[in-house]
């Protein structure tokens, strides 16, 4: 090789060096690990689903979410009838994650508008991030994961201290990390905005513009949300939904991974699910993951095997 061939060779890796940090990923390591987007269908048939019965949760819909404690599962859910407007907040338990009972005929949280949940304990209290009606976020508070007290929609800002322009603000995802708490939400679902808050009460931008945005390619061309974020092997992973549809008539279940939160880089095999599994999350089991898929019935997955 002549000397101007080594050289042009020696910015080629120092340029796929510098790309990698400048997306938050430290080159030469294993950003999406097979157990993370490789699975198996468990059952083809759903574990969970509404009644369809003409009861207040005939139909499930948008984002539960799954909470593991000790040798019990804990599933939040949202139901709704075509009778009524309102989407309510149910829940059931499992043993196994598999086999559910509902804990009650009736929503837990009657007359208000809770869907697209995200459930977090911290210092023994339960964190509820969920939509109300108009796609507004709120929070609630339970030390029981029954009873739950409404604490308000969750007051965000520009980076400037300003409040974010008015419209939906839905989907509230949030991890804490670093001695904050991370909120991931969505605007109408055309991208994902990220903000941090140190009580729970504020809610700043860490910039003013997604963190995830749409496309460029077809399958997230329309939308994204997330639904979950872990810290696994050294790394962020962020599990959204997105679709490749104008009239999001089917979705479909994404990965990212991120070094600090903010920059991410899309899985260049998206979708790990299609055809209407979405609003994914994972749970640790053995040495891989499940994955359970939430919208409109709970589908369960498992690691593929190494």
């Amino acid at each position: 090789m002549g000397k101007a061939m080594k050289i042009k060779g020696l910015f080629f890796l120092l340029a796929l060096g510098l790309s990698s940090c400048q997306r938050g990923i430290a080159p030469g390591t294993l950003e999406f690990p097979k157990e993370l987007v490789q699975f198996k269908a468990i059952s083809e048939k759903p574990v969970f689903t509404g009644t369809g019965q003409e009861t207040w949760d005939k139909q499930i819909r948008e984002r539960g979410f799954i909470l593991k404690e000790g040798k019990q599962y804990h599933l939040w859910f949202t139901g709704y009838s075509p009778a009524s407007p309102l989407k309510l907040l149910g829940y059931a338990t499992s043993k196994d994650g598999l086999a559910w009972q509902r804990t009650s005929s009736q929503s837990i949280h009657p007359g208000q508008w809770v869907e697209d949940v995200c459930v977090l304990r911290w210092k023994g209290n339960y964190y509820m991030f969920a939509e109300g009606e108009g796609d507004i976020a709120h929070m609630l508070i339970s030390k029981d994961r029954v009873h739950w007290e409404e604490q308000g929609n969750l007051d965000i800002r520009m980076r400037d201290g300003s409040p974010i322009k008015p419209g939906p603000y839905g989907t509230p995802t949030v991890f804490r990390a670093k001695g904050l708490w991370h909120l991931f939400y969505e605007r109408d679902d055309r991208g994902i905005w990220l903000a941090t808050s140190t009580d729970l009460k504020t809610w700043t931008n860490v910039q003013d513009e997604p963190i995830i945005s749409m496309g460029p390619d077809a399958y997230d061309a329309f939308a994204v949300a997330m639904n979950q974020v872990i810290y696994y092997k050294g790394l962020y992973y962020g599990f959204y939904h997105a679709s490749a549809f104008k009239d999001w008539h089917e979705w479909s279940t994404n990965i990212a991974v991120s070094a600090d939160l903010i920059h991410w880089k899309k899985y260049d095999q998206n979708p790990i699910l299609g055809l209407n599994q979405s609003s994914g999350m994972v749970l640790k089991n053995g040495r891989g993951f499940r994955l359970y898929t939430m919208h409109r019935k709970v589908m369960v997955y498992e690691s593929v095997p190494n």
